[in-house]
């Protein structure tokens, strides 16, 4: 029988991901809604990001090379 060590995923709540990404946590409950992250709904309230998401969501936004006109 061979075992296989797996990774836990990693959660984190509404605030830490608004946090991470320097937005309110309504913008994050949007990015939810509109399927750009994963969540997880722990019990009634709980609502939890899966970081592998948080972190797609970052790299799909790349910000663009600030580009200096010379006067």
């Amino acid at each position: 029988m061979t075992t296989t060590a797996t990774t836990p995923r990693r959660l984190i709540s509404l605030t830490e991901a608004a946090d991470a990404l320097a937005v309110s946590t309504k913008t994050v409950r949007r990015y939810i809604a509109a399927g750009e992250l994963d969540a997880v709904r722990l019990g009634r309230r709980t609502i939890r990001i899966r970081v592998e998401s948080l972190d797609r969501l970052i790299d799909a936004h790349p910000v663009n090379t600030w580009h200096h006109k010379s006067a």
